[in-house]
């Protein structure tokens, strides 16, 4: 089913990489954080391979208003294919109503959670340990709506989803990005989300911090060299962690800028 949303965490559901608890717990609306993965979440897992999800995931859509759906797909950012899903269910887009960002489904809230961020006293070591006793998707929430605390620990998380879905949060901020950009104990798909990102790479330092990263996959960095300052340019020249073609295309481009002055 192609919904035509895009995003690291939909993509691990679109591929089928995704363990049946994780999925039971999207399916019951208390993953995303945001109301067009939720929605596309759902609506994607009534298709799901297991009946248990499926059910799970209509039931999570019916209690949900069908005023709230239709200004939902009103919003200008939904894709067409979503709306499409809705509307084989007799629901039609309602567009020019102020919907806000949030879940229609606020599982933690009916269940009485506190969305809690880490509290300011703790240190790394005493989040560490919290995060290290949670289950995968326990780490997925806590990566999507915790502090930047548990953000900063579990971008570097061994599993795939869960780091992913540090850059699923809403509360992620542009110096946080930059920050992930120039680490080298992240995952290549990290860093290449990250670059793939129009938003992100529009700010210079995460382009800056990704082609300076020996982790970088190389398409990405080599994207971002004719965009480099030339102290920039001289620091990947003479980095001798980086990959060749990198530094090559870099002298190139230094050697350019020496031939116009």
């Amino acid at each position: 089913m192609d919904l035509g949303l895009r995003s690291p965490m939909l993509d691990f559901f679109r591929r089928g990489e995704v363990a049946k608890d994780v999925r039971l717990l999207a399916a019951s609306g208390a993953l995303a954080p945001r109301a067009l993965d939720q929605i596309g979440l759902l609506a994607m897992l009534t298709d799901d391979g297991d009946e248990e999800i499926r059910a799970t995931a209509e039931a999570t859509l019916a209690v949900i208003p069908t005023e709230s759906l239709a200004a939902f797909l009103g919003r200008s950012d939904v894709p067409e294919g979503l709306r499409d899903f809705f509307r084989a269910r007799g629901i039609e887009p309602l567009p020019g109503v102020e919907v806000s960002d949030a879940p229609l489904v606020d599982v933690d809230a009916a269940a009485g959670v506190a969305e809690g961020a880490a509290p300011e006293a703790e240190d790394n070591q005493s989040i560490t340990q919290k995060l290290a006793l949670m289950g995968v998707a326990e780490r997925m929430k806590a990566a999507m709506k915790g502090s930047k605390s548990e953000r900063a620990i579990l971008i570097r998380d061994p599993n795939k989803l869960v780091s992913s879905s540090v850059l699923s949060s809403p509360k992620l901020t542009e110096s946080e990005v930059e920050n992930f950009a120039k680490l080298a104990n992240v995952s290549e798909e990290i860093l290449r989300t990250i670059g793939q990102n129009r938003g992100w790479t529009k700010n210079y330092g995460v382009i800056a911090a990704l082609a300076k990263n020996p982790k970088t996959p190389l398409a990405i960095a080599m994207r971002f060299v004719q965009r480099l300052s030339d102290r920039d340019l001289k620091m990947i020249a003479l980095d001798r962690n980086l990959q060749e073609p990198l530094k090559l295309m870099v002298r190139k481009r230094i050697a350019e800028g020496q031939e116009r002055k």
